[in-house]
């Protein structure tokens, strides 16, 4: 589900230390930063040239040391261009996710839900 779909869940803020990312030779991950409108709000995210082969995360809150952050983290992804879904039929934004590395993207503010 995606935003569009206002599919919402709601989830604890993750604590410190519990995101481990997949990475490595051929994949790599995705940090999205969001507004916290879109806490709980999956996003999904598609390859460039497979609109259909999507796969989403839930925005969650994330405790740091200057407050928190609303982000979105999807790991295991193969290298290359993929496109950020603002909902099920719009484009957001594309980036390049890269062997080994994560890309970290921000959502436009304000949030369009």
């Amino acid at each position: 589900m995606s935003v569009g779909a206002h599919h919402h869940h709601i989830l604890d803020p993750s604590g410190q230390g519990t995101v481990v990312l997949n990475i490595g030779q051929g994949i790599g991950a995705l940090v999205l930063y969001t507004p916290g409108s879109l806490h709980g709000h999956e996003i999904e995210v598609s390859p460039v040239e497979d609109a259909a082969r999507r796969t989403h995360a839930a925005v969650r809150a994330r405790y740091v040391r200057d407050g928190v952050l609303f982000s979105m983290v999807l790991d295991n992804l193969a290298e290359g261009r993929y496109v950020i879904w603002q909902d099920p039929v719009t484009p957001l934004a594309e980036v390049d996710i890269r062997s080994g590395m994560v890309t970290e993207h921000e959502w436009p503010v304000p949030a369009i839900v």
